[in-house]
């Protein structure tokens, strides 16, 4: 059965004065070593509602104090302004008038001034005549006799208002001058009220103000614990240094992983980004470190390719993406908390090296069996060769051999004889074995000249055109090479297929991420990449890529490399982008 609301503060206390109590037992004992008193510090929701609790309090003192001078005051100045207008009223009776006309006035005034002090509750009404001695007085005897406080002012024609100290004690009174019809000054009328009395009639007001007060502490109190309990649940229990490590280890995670994490809220402002996403998506180059891209709007930061990425409507996994000269593996999915959507969060693989790294393997594993192939036919021809020696038809021999020709070439049609560079030769006999596995032919063109250090932007270049080109030709299709030096560091490129083309429509829009021509080909699972990437790389080298007719009847994709410098250094395992 779970406790009553108003029993669980109560539990809370006597748990906490229970290990006070303990704690305060324990520093009592002999101490054993410095390092074995370890005070642990209050936790949170007791610091939290301590706290709130004393300015609860200290506001509610500040607000009595406060109040009760403001009643105070007021208390005086309700008495000031009753005695004033008592005073005035009495010094313009025409039965006081008339009694100070009298032989003895004070036989008539004395009665006149108890009517007075009892009808508006006062503590006395004094009449003086012109040289300031008393006409009445609560006490009799007085009578006669000049005034213990100062009255000159007044007998001058000057009303006084405020405290003075007199026979009775200390009072607050108002002293009014008395005039005939004529308008001479005959005499004074002082109206008073003892201060104890004051403080009597302010101390009948207390009980309510302590009450108020009482009541504003109590509901303060209670205000207190329920921020107290909401906080606790808003930060899940857990307190200050607990956080404060959670937030240290989560840092130091996410800038320890070797994937790029970047999420934006549903506004679209970045909100976390590690040191892999700033590096992956070129974050740090353009905007300096991870702090300054916090708050931003992404729209700000990222590459086209990767907002699109990041604002489309369905989740991806795996999905490419090009940023810069960089493929990567993009995944986005939705940021969920408590099963509502805050954002969205987009994590980066880089698969530019992967990618080259595949492709450099089938290309081995298409050249090995093509060997074996030639092999096996080059010792079947040798079987043959054995046969006809045996047989002593050494003329047939001889002709076979000639048929041969040495064993035969990888490239049909010109040769390597114009390429010296070792990965360049590499990848074309590697293309040259792609080609006859799928029953299409690899020209290179006699004109053809690759120097030593061509440099990895001509084997990616390259790689991405020899593929699409086997790609567009299909079987019994023909492909043609063509790569020549400006003798000013630059390169010019051109692969020619048979296959069917590019529309003069797609010519420009073909070299944009996402855009190919394969038949089923949607931009997805590595399509539209590759010759996106060669014009990214022309365009860095200060070059040039363009589509036209070929003069085999299908495409010529012809580009043009600048003597810029070298290319990053992931670049060097793209030999073989995904196929346009």
């Amino acid at each position: 059965m779970r406790p009553y609301w108003w029993y669980r503060p109560l539990r809370w206390f006597w748990s906490y004065r229970s290990r006070e109590r303990r704690y305060r037992a324990f520093l009592r004992a002999p101490p054993v070593g410095d390092d074995d008193l370890v005070r642990r510090p209050m936790p949170l929701g007791p610091q939290l509602l301590a706290l709130q609790a004393l300015i609860v309090l200290s506001a509610v003192l500040v607000a009595g104090l406060a109040a009760a001078s403001i009643q105070r005051a007021q208390v005086r100045d309700d008495y000031s302004e009753r005695m004033l207008l008592v005073a005035t009223s009495a010094s313009k009776l025409p039965d006081v008038l008339e009694a100070y006309g009298q032989p003895r006035p004070s036989d008539d005034l004395q009665q006149l001034a108890e009517v007075l002090r009892q009808a508006s509750q006062v503590t006395f009404v004094v009449f003086l005549d012109a040289d300031g001695t008393r006409l009445s007085h609560p006490d009799p005897s007085l009578i006669g006799s000049a005034s213990s406080t100062d009255s000159a002012e007044v007998l001058r024609g000057e009303t006084f208002v405020g405290t003075q100290t007199g026979t009775l004690g200390e009072s607050l009174r108002a002293k009014v001058p008395v005039t005939d019809g004529s308008g001479r000054i005959i005499g004074a009328v002082s109206v008073g009220i003892l201060e104890s009395q004051l403080d009597r009639d302010f101390g009948e007001e207390v009980p309510w103000l302590l009450g108020w007060l009482g009541g504003a502490a109590v509901l303060g109190s209670v205000g207190s614990y329920l921020v107290t309990r909401l906080v606790r649940r808003r930060i899940m229990g857990l307190e200050p240094d607990e956080i404060a490590r959670l937030l240290q280890a989560r840092e130091a995670m996410l800038h320890g992983i070797r994937e790029g994490v970047l999420a934006v809220d549903e506004h679209g402002r970045v909100v976390l980004v590690n040191d892999e996403a700033c590096r992956l998506l070129d974050l740090d180059r353009a905007e300096g470190t991870d702090d300054a891209l916090t708050g931003r709007a992404a729209a700000e930061v990222l590459d086209p390719a990767a907002l699109d990425l990041l604002d489309a409507a369905d989740d991806a996994v795996d999905a490419p993406l090009l940023v810069g000269e960089r493929v990567l593996l993009a995944s986005r999915t939705p940021a969920l908390v408590q099963g509502r959507r805050v954002g969205r969060v987009l994590t980066v693989r880089d698969r530019t090296e992967l990618s080259g790294a595949v492709r450099e393997l089938d290309g081995q594993r298409s050249l090995t069996t093509t060997l074996r192939a030639q092999a096996h036919e080059f010792s079947n021809q040798l079987h043959v060769l054995r046969g006809l020696l045996e047989l002593g038809r050494t003329a047939d021999a001889a002709a076979l051999i000639d048929r041969l020709g040495g064993g035969g070439r990888l490239l049909s049609g010109a040769g390597l004889g114009g390429v010296h560079d070792a990965s360049v030769s590499a990848l074309l006999m590697a293309k040259a074995a792609l080609a006859r596995e799928r029953g299409a032919e690899l020209v290179v063109t006699p004109a053809t000249r690759v120097g030593e250090g061509a440099g990895d932007d001509v084997i990616t270049v390259l790689g991405n055109l020899v593929d699409n080109a086997l790609d567009a030709a299909g079987q019994g299709g023909r492909v043609r090479v063509d790569v020549r030096g400006d003798g000013r560091g630059g390169w010019v490129l051109a692969v020619d297929d048979d296959g069917p083309g590019v529309p003069v429509a797609l010519r420009e829009e073909v070299f944009r991420v996402g855009v190919t021509t394969k038949d089923g080909g949607d931009g997805r699972h590595g399509q539209g990449i590759g010759l996106a990437l060669v014009a990214r790389v022309a365009a860095r080298r200060g070059g040039s890529a363009v589509a036209t007719t070929s003069e085999l009847g299908g495409a010529r994709f012809e580009v043009v490399l600048g003597p810029g410098g070298p290319a990053p250094s992931s670049s060097s395992a793209q030999l073989a982008g995904a196929g346009a």
